[in-house]
């Protein structure tokens, strides 16, 4: 389904059920710009406030209002919906924290699409922090709100405020029983000055109306029916379509040219240059040719017929199985010290037994079922630009620089994105956009093919890691090496890496929360000579697979069983001390204060899979259970998968059981989809997913050689959701880390073979 913007309503996007999926560009926005662009009268009730510890350049301070909410005469309330939706559901979840502490009728909640704009705070709905960086703001806005609101009542009945209360999209004056609707009170509460917080007291979380409970995605019925508006959906008058052919390799340019058979091909109009594959690349393009057309079939056919020459630059000897020889080498040998805690050599030399193993994890790609796509309109030095983004401010400021102008020459607008995991953080697509349209002179749809994205996206890293522990005579673990290896994702950004950065070590390595009295954390260097990025758990993924693997071959070893032998190795109840053992970065550590490593949290997440999983029941034959734990993104996570190996050595997964521990929980529904959705992404990956490069290319192009979860593999997912009404802390990403080492786990159990490399189907066929 295509969908035009006229030339009247460019600088707006389409509206969805009366849920504006468009752009409100928050550049200058003033109250009386805010009623306009959400249609709003000038009486309308609209409030703002500056979010807290956000820094404002002196300019920026006479700019009082960001998360607004507005309601109107109608009494219909309008909340910005300050983060893009990547099918997570932050559209519907992060505005309903607003709306809860507002007190208002969900079904008269019209949303607001923001484009970028610092003064929102964080809008990235990367590093799973989204709720979590957001959740006290967007109370604190709603409860501003519900207070002016009763104020305002009491003004109407000459009552006092503490005698009004919000219930339901009205005020109660709780002696008499007396009722007004917040239509009613919008026009006097838009008089009444904002209260500070101090003022303002928050709901008790036993009252909360949609916070821990279920509510639709907003956006469901369009995305259901086939009318939700993408950006492969937009088109505009005089819009051309544009396809790039690419450097192969990462870091290569184009040394020769001919295109004079691509420019035979009816529709095609112009070939343009675009980029020169310098690195680092950073969030820029690869470079190559772009093909400007009538059409995507046009642009397609001219990218084949084009015929080009490359300079293939420094990476055009990487080898996908000679880096993983090269990587399994170094963590063969001593690294940088992560962490060192005790004293491991002398725990080796006394322990009773020593077991020691190798892990591998390849490339993989995001796969994700939007390929890249953005629509740009340069001109007069001024950027419109309609583009899936995880993260607005990063795109604005790339944009900005790439085409060297201001951010407040580029009207960036944040269409509903399907799926990111990652990719989406990376604009580099968005840019390729906006220089075309600049190079021709018109509006220009930058399509990427799924080949595209497979062979010229951002990977996730490969790794090697090799861990050694050692037991006494009563099987307690006495000393715990690891040894990481991975091309850092710094490397995307700048030449001068040499390290995995402290954050990276820090995702399952060096924040280790087991109770063992040695502990040593090394990394090695590996270059990065494809585009490394985020992706959904990032080196939690790898670290996770390895630790939760080699725990159970602990067990084994020690003749324990997994489940029991896990919690024994957490420990007691306790906040671990990472500074104590010379850990003092490692990413969140800024956090600590609020979200510190609690053991307990950790113990009592195994504890209650092993209940609702039936750890430890008698199974059918061929069935066998693995288990799993792993703390990312601040939450606890806990995992039991269930096998079936038939005869014939086929592998199905019947269920796996998550507890999870992720603090308060804002909308049930959507978190176990999360789970539910990072099963399969995880189990892609696991399974059969890899990326492979030879002579610097990647060689896979498509689903059928980049393998994805198909339909008869999903299994059934069961999600318990620990309650807690501590702050809220990442979803999105702690979905993955513990899948692969509880399938490795179970398959072990079944049947004797211990995996320890991605791929796994390969592997247990082998068997």
């Amino acid at each position: 389904m295509s969908h035009d913007i006229s030339d009247k309503n460019a600088s707006e996007m389409l509206s969805i059920n009366n849920l504006s999926a468009g752009n409100l560009s928050t550049d200058n926005l003033s109250r009386r710009n805010f009623l306009k662009s959400s249609g709003l009268a000038v009486g309308a009730f609209v409030i703002g406030m500056q979010v807290p510890g956000l820094a404002l350049a002196e300019e920026e301070k006479n700019f009082t209002y960001n998360l607004f909410v507005a309601i109107d005469a109608e009494g219909i309330v309008t909340i910005t919906a300050m983060s893009p939706d990547i099918g997570q559901g932050a559209r519907t979840s992060m505005p309903s924290i607003v709306a809860d502490e507002l007190e208002a009728d969900w079904d008269r909640v019209k949303l607001v699409q923001a484009g970028p704009d610092k003064r929102l705070g964080s809008q990235s709905v990367g590093g799973s922090s989204a709720i979590r960086d957001n959740y006290a703001n967007l109370r604190l806005m709603g409860a501003t709100a519900r207070t002016m609101l009763e104020r305002a009542a009491a003004r109407i009945w000459a009552a006092y405020a503490s005698d009004c209360k919000a219930e339901l999209h009205e005020v109660v004056h709780t002696p008499t029983g007396r009722r007004i609707g917040y239509g009613e009170l919008a026009a006097v509460a838009s008089k009444l000055p904002v209260p500070n917080a101090a003022e303002v007291n928050l709901k008790s979380p036993k009252d909360f109306r949609y916070i821990g409970k279920s509510l639709k995605h907003v956006d469901q019925h369009d995305i259901l029916h086939g009318t939700a508006v993408y950006s492969m959906d937009l088109k505009m008058p005089g819009m051309k379509v544009a396809m790039m052919k690419r450097s192969p390799v990462v870091g290569g340019s184009v040394k020769s040219y001919d295109d004079s058979a691509a420019l035979k091909i009816k529709g095609v109009e112009k070939v343009v240059a675009i980029g020169d594959g310098k690195l680092p690349i950073g969030f820029g393009t690869v470079g190559g040719l772009a093909v400007v057309a009538r059409n995507t079939w046009a642009a397609k056919k001219g990218c084949e017929a084009l015929e080009i020459t490359w300079n293939k630059g420094v990476n055009a000897d990487y080898d996908s199985v000679q880096s993983r020889k090269d990587m399994e080498q170094r963590v063969a040998g001593a690294g940088k010290v992560e962490r060192d805690r005790g004293d491991v050599k002398t725990a080796f030399a006394e322990a009773e037994k020593i077991i020691e193993s190798a892990f591998y994890v390849p490339h993989h790609s995001h796969a994700q079922m939007e390929p890249p796509v953005a629509l740009a309109d340069f001109k007069d030095d001024k950027l419109t630009i309609w583009t899936p983004t995880q993260n607005p401010q990063t795109s604005e400021q790339a944009l900005a620089g790439a085409l060297q102008i201001k951010p407040e020459n580029i009207t960036l607008h944040v269409p509903l994105t399907g799926g990111g995991f990652g990719r989406k953080g990376k604009p580099d697509f968005a840019i390729e956009a906006a220089l075309i349209s600049r190079a021709v002179g018109e509006p220009v749809k930058l399509v990427w093919s799924r080949e595209d994205d497979m062979q010229h996206g951002y990977y996730h890293s490969s790794a090697a890691q090799r861990l050694k522990a050692s037991l006494d005579k009563k099987g307690r673990v006495t000393g715990w090496y690891h040894h990481t290896t991975f091309p850092s994702i710094s490397e995307t950004f700048s030449t001068e890496v040499n390290q995995p950065s402290p954050n990276e070590v820090g995702q399952g390595v060096s924040n280790l929360p087991y109770d063992i009295d040695n502990i040593r954390a090394e990394s090695s260097y590996s270059p990065a000579q494809v585009r490394i990025g985020w992706s959904r758990a990032v080196h939690n993924i790898n670290h996770a697979f390895a630790i939760g693997s080699f725990v159970d071959e602990l067990a084994h070893a020690a003749d324990k069983d997994p489940g029991k032998f896990l919690l024994k190795l957490i420990g007691k109840a306790r906040i671990v001390n990472l500074p104590q053992d010379k850990v003092t970065n490692f990413g969140y550590e800024r956090l600590l204060g609020t979200h510190p490593i609690d053991t307990g949290r950790l113990a009592a997440v195994v504890k209650k899979v092993i209940k609702t999983s039936g750890w430890g029941k008698r199974l059918p034959k061929g069935h066998a259970r693995g288990i799993a734990v792993h703390r990312s993104f601040l939450t606890y996570v806990a995992t039991v998968t269930e096998v079936k190996i038939d005869e014939d050595g086929s592998l199905t997964i019947p269920h796996i059981y998550h507890a999870v521990d992720c603090g308060q929980v804002v909308n049930v529904d959507r978190v176990k989809a999360q789970f539910e959705g990072g099963a399969c992404y995880a189990l892609s990956h696991a399974l059969s997913g890899q990326i492979t490069a030879k002579d610097g290319a990647i060689e896979q192009s498509n689903y059928h050689d980049f393998e994805v979860l198909r339909l008869d593999m999903v299994p059934e997912v069961h999600v318990h959701l620990m309650d807690s009404d501590l702050p809220p802390t990442g979803v999105g990403e702690p979905t993955v880390p513990t899948i692969a080492p509880s399938l490795c786990n179970a398959i072990f159990a079944a049947t004797g073979k211990r995996i320890r490399e991605m791929p796994i189907l390969p592997r247990l066929e082998e068997a």
